[in-house]
């Protein structure tokens, strides 16, 4: 008998498209499943029968409350090596194995540009007119050269954020809990004195941060208020960096120009979502990692994991 592989949140049916699966045909069924299932109790009954899943980064939750109620499944590939919602200590108690795949920073550089430019030369708004017989030029976009990005965080993406800015000829300023002087050096940038004065300076504003402890909440009302109303905030991260009912208001009341968001706090929207129709709101779907190499990988690799524990000797282990 078989062993039965569920593929989780296929949105684009790219699951099998993306990778050659015919290396575990012979012993596993893969089943793709493209609606998200948000529901608990209906994601157990729908994950009854499965020995294998695979999910796409951390869209779905793996808490041990699911865990347990899974007693047939016994590999979870999630794609990327690092994931906050699975509860590997569960995982461990039921035996299932944790395995994770490579992944690429550049789709979410690049993303965090597409909405950066976006944004500041008002291209979604132009576009809509121009289809829409509306005004032909309606709005003064923004310029980049010589002004200030300020970048919270400096990791593997925000650093190459930087490059990018400073090839538009932008100042590149950054800061985070940790960020160091030669660190900021070795990138190129100025190391700004704090998070409050790299806000009150900068004409965008960029979040590269990992969400933890230190960093959920670290943009609320009272930071948010200490942008220019000339600012734009772009938000290709983690949605709880930043305080989602402090940005929404400052979006409505216009305290700051504009917002390009990728992620939020509830995936996906709801329909009546206050994000769905904000002003000054350029937002995407949680794209970031959503492009052909990345998913060429993570299904690629995916198909390597399953090998791997078929042959009982698991890569990549996550946990």
């Amino acid at each position: 008998m078989r062993l039965r592989c569920a593929v989780l949140d296929d949105f684009q049916d790219a699951a099998l498209r993306s990778a050659d699966w015919t290396p575990v045909q012979d012993r596993v069924e893969v089943v793709v499943l493209r609606e998200h299932i948000a529901d608990e109790d209906e994601l157990a009954a729908r994950l009854a029968d499965f020995d294998i899943v695979v999910t796409l980064r951390e869209r779905v939750p793996f808490p041990a409350s699911l865990l347990e109620r899974l007693p047939r499944l016994k590999l979870l590939v999630a794609s990327g090596m690092r994931n906050s919602v699975i509860d590997f200590a569960a995982a461990q108690r039921c035996g299932v194995t944790v395995c994770g795949t490579a992944s690429s920073s550049t789709p979410p550089v690049e993303l965090t540009w597409a909405l950066l430019l976006g944004l500041a030369r008002c291209v979604v708004t132009e576009n809509n007119a121009l289809r829409e017989g509306g005004p032909w030029q309606s709005t003064v976009g923004a310029d980049l050269h010589g002004r200030r990005l300020g970048l919270l965080g400096l990791g593997k993406i925000g650093s190459r954020v930087a490059q990018v800015g400073l090839a538009f000829g932008m100042q590149v300023a950054a800061w985070s809990q940790n960020l160091t002087g030669e660190r900021a050096d070795e990138v190129g940038v100025e190391l700004a004195a704090s998070k409050e004065e790299l806000l009150r300076s900068s004409d965008f504003v960029s979040v590269h941060l990992a969400l933890s402890d230190r960093t959920r909440g670290l943009l609320g009302a009272r930071e948010l208020a200490l942008l220019k109303p000339t600012a734009y905030l772009v938000n290709t991260s983690r949605a709880a960096v930043v305080d989602q009912d402090a940005l929404l208001a400052a979006l409505r009341e216009g305290r700051i120009a504009g917002a390009g968001v990728d992620v939020y706090g509830t995936e996906p929207l709801p329909a009546d979502h206050p994000m769905r129709t904000a002003p000054r709101l350029l937002a995407t779907p949680h794209l970031g990692y959503v492009s052909q190499a990345n998913y060429t990988t993570y299904y690629g690799h995916a198909v390597e994991d399953i090998q791997a524990f078929l042959a009982g000797e698991p890569v990549r282990r996550l946990g």
